[in-house]
């Protein structure tokens, strides 16, 4: 299922939302015009490589500083392909405003890196010597979901199901897509856990980690009443 739209206006204009999709997009396309050589060591400075910071040794002998933990950060705003980059795109304009509103933009930033730190950590935690570069926006964005899972919970997500050329348009409760997305990133995370010959080129143990985040950290970012329309106005009766 992708996601198209949600029922929940956002009240606000969500700079920091549109910012972030502004650093990922520029971040990859000057990715495209760097030479091969260059993209590696970008990659590989600014992405999470989990072995460096398990294997000192390793980490000094490809020339990279084990003790730089600026990419626990860095490597939330890189991705690898535009596929990786759109999906991304399209959960953080679809469900970060709506987050974004409630908690202001001074919080919302803070509630994302943090969540895309303990996301990051999580992937880190759970394969300490993988040798690629663990990037992409997905870790943090899987926080705004952990939040929107409990503050939205019955809001309506239009999803698309392509089946070759006649796509299924139709709506379902947020609380069933996210608790679907949840499953299916639990399902690859417990295959991995139960066979250690499974391979994956991506982060379900960051998406786990920062859903968790999210939906553990959310209320100590908002102090703003929600219904199923969005924050209720302080200054207004409500029904």
């Amino acid at each position: 299922m992708i996601p198209i739209r949600d029922s929940i206006p956002c009240k606000i204009r969500p700079y920091v939302t549109w910012a972030i999709m502004v650093i990922c997009t520029v971040v990859f396309l000057s990715m495209l015009v760097m030479p091969n050589y260059m993209v590696q060591r970008f990659l590989y400075l600014y992405g999470m490589v989990p072995i460096r910071y398990t294997n000192p040794t390793w980490a000094q002998h490809f020339g990279l500083p084990p003790d730089y933990y600026l990419s626990f950060v860095t490597n939330i705003f890189i991705h690898g392909d535009w596929m990786h980059l759109l999906f991304n795109l399209m959960f953080l304009w679809i469900f970060a405003d709506n987050i974004e509103d409630l908690m202001g933009h001074k919080r919302f930033i803070v509630f994302y890196l943090l969540c895309g730190i303990i996301a990051t950590y999580a992937q880190w935690h759970f394969s300490r010597n993988l040798v690629i570069p663990v990037v992409g926006a997905s870790g943090a964005i899987a926080g705004v979901l952990g939040a929107y899972f409990f503050r939205f919970p019955y809001a309506r997500v239009v999803v698309v199901i392509p089946i070759l050329f006649y796509p299924l348009i139709f709506e379902v409760p947020a609380i069933g897509f996210l608790g679907f997305w949840m499953i299916l990133q639990l399902q690859e995370v417990t295959s991995i856990a139960l066979f250690s010959a499974a391979t994956s080129n991506v982060a379900w143990w960051a998406h786990v980690g920062g859903f968790v985040a999210g939906a553990l950290l959310h209320s100590f970012f908002i102090d703003t009443p929600t219904d199923e329309s969005g924050p209720l106005d302080q200054n207004q009766p409500t029904p």
